[in-house]
């Protein structure tokens, strides 16, 4: 009999505790986002947005809208391998990465003595369609774009699908043994019957490659099906493409280039260096970009002069000021203003962007030779400004042109190429 006092005490407590649970919120539901560590995009405002979606922002939730979409056309696609391109790169060994040069064209009829139509002349601008055949370009374009479009979605969204989609794609290229490239870059851009690999191929990668370390960043905020031993290899692959890049000729010779190809490289050393611990050289990057890429590529109105002598100059405009600008956010985390920096003449990332503003607010055309003009093209490069204080470029914004999936800025506040030829090779 004395037992039956504490059995019933033992129903009330129980009774108590389940009238809790339901009347009080479980901890996770309230608990703010994780900061990601990414090293481009702020990771406080990604968990800033996050927050603000749960409670029903509409703007955000139109963005989110146009994001998921766009995550969504990537579910059924993939993952791509470097192995399968039906020739290895000329090591012979099918884990290198393989691109061909895309302004390159053959000059002579192709015969059984001369397959390539050799030899090949450049013609600036003027895309080759041979370079979607036959090498590893256009599937590094796609493992770029999904896995920064899908980890982002999941981060909104909380959907694993999204998650483990972006977790294979990324483990088939770089981690898993039979899929995996080699982290090196000696067969970029070949040119037929010329050259096996160029030191400007580097920009295959770095042109978007460090959206890819953000997307690894948010995957290791607790992404289903994103496992420690696919973090390990990551970070060893990225430890190793560095050490590649920093020492290797090719390596070295890009980033003694002076116009897109040195500000993009400049890009993806600091970058990879943030994401793999050595801050000090991710610092020592943005500092040296001060003297050595804004004051010569950037003239005392905001011109860039190297990039309009193009026949794409408003994109290649645009597409070096992709690199400046996310080179600037990796600057906020290494103690360094980017955009507070002014050159001999008055040079600066601020002058660069407010060069583009009357083209890219439809106020006036664009003075300067373009095969194929994209407004929008400077859509992100306005907003980074903008938010780093240019009045100019913040009285633009509500006058830019959304690129064709939708402005996703708030959502993905790190400046992205955004015009026609975005995921192809370029020079």
């Amino acid at each position: 009999m004395s037992g039956t006092p504490r059995r019933r005490l033992g129903t009330l407590i129980a009774a108590v505790v389940t009238a809790a649970a339901v009347l009080v919120p479980a901890a996770s539901s309230t608990a703010a986002p994780a900061v990601p560590a990414t090293p481009v995009i702020d990771g406080k405002r990604l968990q800033q947005a996050r927050t603000a979606l749960d409670k029903g922002d509409p703007a955000l939730k139109k963005a989110l809208k146009s994001l998921t979409t766009q995550a969504d056309s990537w579910l059924d696609k993939g993952p791509w391998t470097v192995v399968d391109k039906p020739r290895p790169a000329p090591s012979g060994d099918p884990h290198d990465y393989l691109s061909q040069a895309p302004y390159y064209w053959a000059s002579q009829p192709k015969t059984p003595e001369n397959p390539w139509g050799c030899p090949y002349v450049q013609r600036d601008g003027e895309r080759n369609p041979e370079v979607d055949t036959g090498t590893d370009r256009p599937d590094i374009g796609k493992v770029f774009n999904s896995t920064t479009t899908l980890s982002l979605a999941w981060y909104y969204t909380g959907q694993k699908k999204y998650a483990e989609q972006a977790a294979k794609v990324l483990r088939t290229w770089f981690v898993d043994p039979a899929t995996r490239m080699n982290p090196n870059l000696n067969h970029g851009q070949f040119i037929p019957c010329k050259t096996d690999g160029r030191a400007i191929g580097i920009i295959d990668f770095s042109q978007q490659y460090s959206s890819v370390l953000d997307a690894l960043a948010i995957l290791d905020t607790g992404a289903p099906g994103w496992t420690k031993s696919d973090r390990d290899g990551m970070r060893t692959w990225n430890k190793d493409f560095l050490g590649w890049l920093v020492n290797s000729p090719f390596g070295k010779e890009e980033s003694a280039a002076k116009n897109n190809h040195g500000t993009f490289m400049d890009l993806q050393v600091a970058s990879l260096a943030l994401a793999t611990g050595d801050k000090a050289l991710a610092r020592k990057i943005v500092l040296d970009s001060r003297a050595k890429r804004i004051d010569p590529q950037i003239a005392a109105d905001g011109r860039q002069p190297q990039e309009l002598t193009r026949t794409r100059s408003w994109h290649y405009s645009t597409f070096d000021l992709v690199a400046y600008t996310r080179l600037a956010a990796i600057g906020k985390q290494v103690g360094v203003d980017l955009w507070a920096y002014q050159g001999p003449q008055g040079q600066s990332l601020f002058k660069a962007v407010d060069y583009l503003l009357p083209a890219a607010t439809g106020a006036a055309a664009w003075p300067h030779p373009e095969l194929e003009f994209y407004r929008y093209a400077a859509s992100d490069i306005v907003h980074a400004a903008a938010d780093a204080g240019d009045s100019k470029a913040r009285a633009a914004v509500p006058l830019l042109q959304a690129p064709p999936g939708g402005d996703v800025w708030a959502l993905r506040p790190a400046a992205e190429q955004l015009d026609s030829i975005a995921g192809q090779t370029l020079i």
